[in-house]
């Protein structure tokens, strides 16, 4: 096994990569550190995957993996967490903003003190308001609804030990919630660390706004398939019963209360002309589908997964 294996998932940023896998390689050198760096095109559209493939030719360190399309950073992590072999991997993106300086003190905290997994925190950035502020409300919201109690989610600089990436599944924008989920593995061990971010140079940003309306859905979705992904009938049955109990005690309660008064002589009306009648079929209704959801929802938890099926064309 390596020491290090370095993860960089990338689209359209020829002009840094060189800059970027000597600035590594040096530092490895420095640390006499064994390792890899895994470049991961995602579909760039430039020259991109030609640079990777130069750089594999003067560095044997260097490997390329590229897909077919553009599928998303979580898919390039994905199949870089796949053929990893360092016990320590570092995760950083390829426009030259996260620095290679930082891979010493991250392999420290993990073989040293420990951790399961560190995530990098650019407490200073060189990012417009318009990015920072919505980064700050999307973190304050992961920290209350995934009790993970980190600064910067979204760093892309973060450091873990093999056997933390080799229990996470990623899809979707789910690369945001790697320590979420690494949590909910059992590796609650999760540390922050500093680190330093630089401006951009070369290039333009590849996310826009929207990101963080995806990544909030991500969130919700992760959140529900941690706690009810293995048991949903847990959440469907459970609301199906609430629903289909009070629709029936209301059913009861019309029908009882007709026939009191029928009973005693009093003046009625017909269960159906009552509006509670029509809210208490409509609780019914919703009840039985819910359960109905459930039960559906516990024969898909048999089925083999899918969501990870990314084509990859080429690899070096």
């Amino acid at each position: 096994m390596l020491d290090i294996s370095v993860i960089i998932p990338l689209y359209n940023e020829e002009e840094s990569l060189p800059e970027l896998c000597s600035w590594i390689e040096k530092v490895m050198k420095t640390h006499h550190y064994s390792y890899e760096v895994i470049f991961v095109n995602d579909g760039s559209r430039d020259n991109s995957w030609q640079v990777v493939k130069d750089l594999s030719i003067k560095n044997t360190c260097v490997k390329g993996i590229s897909f077919s399309r553009n599928y998303g950073k979580s898919a390039a992590l994905h199949v870089g967490f796949k053929e990893a072999r360092g016990k320590v991997v570092i995760t950083m993106d390829a426009d030259l903003q996260d620095s290679p300086d930082e891979i010493p003190e991250l392999y420290r905290m993990i073989t040293e003190d420990n951790y399961d997994l560190v995530s990098g925190w650019k407490q200073k950035r060189f990012d417009p308001i318009t990015k920072t502020i919505p980064t700050k409300l999307y973190n304050a919201a992961t920290r209350s609804m995934s009790g993970v109690y980190l600064n910067d989610f979204n760093c892309g600089l973060k450091a873990y030990k093999n056997e933390v990436i080799k229990s996470i599944t990623l899809y979707g924008e789910m690369h945001r919630y790697i320590p979420v989920q690494a949590k909910w593995n059992g590796y609650d061990k999760i540390g922050e660390k500093v680190v330093q971010h630089q401006a951009r140079k070369y290039g333009t940003t590849k996310f826009g706004i929207e990101r963080f309306l995806y990544g909030f859905l991500d969130l919700l979705s992760i959140t529900f398939v941690q706690k009810f992904g293995k048991r949903p009938m847990h959440l469907f049955g459970g609301f199906g019963i609430l629903f289909f109990m009070i629709g029936s005690f209301i059913t009861v309660y019309l029908i009882g209360d007709k026939i009191y008064a029928i009973a005693n002589h009093l003046k009625f009306r017909n269960v159906t002309d009552n509006p509670l009648f029509f809210l208490a079929l409509v609780s019914i209704i919703i009840g039985v589908q819910l359960f109905v959801a459930g039960f559906i929802g516990e024969l898909m938890t048999r089925n083999s997964e899918k969501t990870t099926d990314y084509q990859i064309r080429e690899k070096v």
